[in-house]
């Protein structure tokens, strides 16, 4: 991390969200923003099973307790997970039908956690960058769902909205400063600050308040006065899912086989995990899903020796996926809690899945706002590019 890069990422905290909304309290009103915080699916858990509330009842007071601080809006970032898993499954597909003719078409490398991207794109450079998917991550797509589709349904300047994400891991904080996330027309970030779900707890308690005594208040939706129903998620255990959508998604358009349940087969730790498709005694599909630094490392040799087997790898830095992000359920002296994590896998498991094809908003905003599945436009806002940087490992600070 570079200093500037470092002085950027020590700015989104607390102090920050609470200068913008002290800002708005004064009378000039020219300098007032629309405060609008979305939360990361994998964060609601933390809260659910530290407050012993249930998932839906947590979001809603959590809603309510950002409210109550002077926050305007509060989304749930599951409808960009929706676009971002979408995009992901399409591009396999292509990648799939292209491996014969294009030497990185395959494997296809997820590139939905900031820490995997950050680590490749500074140490691992072109021999993995180019099989990164290039759909671009929840948060990033919330961005700019907030800063460009919610911006134009209000008639607002980008820069007017603040856009604050809440989120399980600090990796978040350095993925919202890339270059790419950038309006330079606006000066504006697509995410202003990304806060832990830790640092909302410290809010809490800087507060003295308790979730329990927060009045509920319902989650909006970027349409209108629709309110946010019931809490979703996607399939997977402990992060988005993405081996999941796109291996079903990949088992029907490539080989017409409806694949109903997964079977994960666990290899030298629970942590790095295949799954296979057979047709006519043939393995046609083979995903895994890697998660911590040891087992991206041996993922990555296996790459670099010729030896990888693998067409799609759902690659997350934090062992056990994203609920185990360093910015929750963490005890005082920085280890995992892992009874809370427990709990936070029990809660997480028990809320029901819902398939980004069947969300109606997001077929809807394909054709009204980006133009076609198939147009600029979606790849110009759910789509970027990932690439080396030059820099040396050893100048790096990666720590997971």
């Amino acid at each position: 991390m570079t200093s500037e890069e470092g002085a950027r990422v020590f700015q989104q905290n607390q102090k920050e969200l609470f200068r913008i909304l002290n800002l708005n309290k004064k009378c000039d009103t020219s300098k007032h923003k629309v405060l609008a915080v979305s939360i990361c699916p994998q964060s609601l858990p933390y809260f659910a099973a530290k407050f012993n509330l249930s998932v839906n009842d947590a979001a809603k007071r959590l809603c309510g307790f950002l409210k109550s601080l002077g926050v305007h809006y509060v989304f749930d970032t599951t409808i960009a997970a929706d676009f971002s898993i979408l995009e992901s499954q399409r591009e396999f597909v292509q990648r799939y039908q292209r491996r014969n003719q294009e030497e990185h078409a395959l494997p296809m490398f997820a590139s939905a956690c900031p820490g995997w991207i950050r680590y490749a794109e500074r140490v691992l450079t072109n021999l993995v960058t180019s099989h990164i998917c290039t759909a671009k991550s929840p948060q990033q797509i919330m961005g700019s769902l907030v800063k460009g589709y919610f911006a134009r349904q209000q008639n607002l300047s980008p820069d007017k909205i603040f856009h604050v994400i809440v989120a399980p891991c600090y990796d978040k904080k350095l993925e919202a400063l890339r270059e790419d996330f950038y309006t330079a027309l606006y000066n504006s970030q697509e995410v202003d600050c990304v806060l832990t779900s830790g640092e909302i707890v410290q809010i809490m308690e800087q507060k003295n308040v308790s979730m329990k005594d927060v009045t509920e208040v319902a989650v909006d939706s970027l349409f209108g006065e629709i309110k946010e129903g019931d809490v979703v998620r996607h399939d997977g255990k402990r992060s988005d899912g993405y081996l999941e959508h796109i291996f079903k998604h990949a088992a029907k358009e490539l080989f017409g086989i409806d694949v109903k349940e997964i079977t994960y087969k666990a290899l030298k730790n629970k942590d790095f995990q295949e799954v296979t498709l057979e047709k006519d005694g043939e393995t046609v599909l083979r995903f895994a899903a890697a998660y911590g630094f040891r087992n991206i490392q041996n993922m990555v040799l296996k790459l670099k020796k010729g030896k990888f087997l693998y067409h799609f790898v759902e690659v997350l830095a934090c062992p056990g996926g994203c609920l185990n992000g360093k910015g929750q359920a963490q005890t005082e002296d920085r280890k995992p809690d892992k009874a809370l994590l427990n709990q936070m896998e029990e809660v997480y498991a028990a809320i029901p899945v819902r398939l980004p094809e069947t969300n109606m908003h997001v077929q809807k905003m394909y054709q009204d706002w980006l133009e076609g599945m198939d147009s600029k436009k979606v790849q110009e806002t759910l789509h970027t590019k990932y690439s080396a940087v030059n820099q040396t490992a050893s100048s790096l600070d990666i720590k997971w």
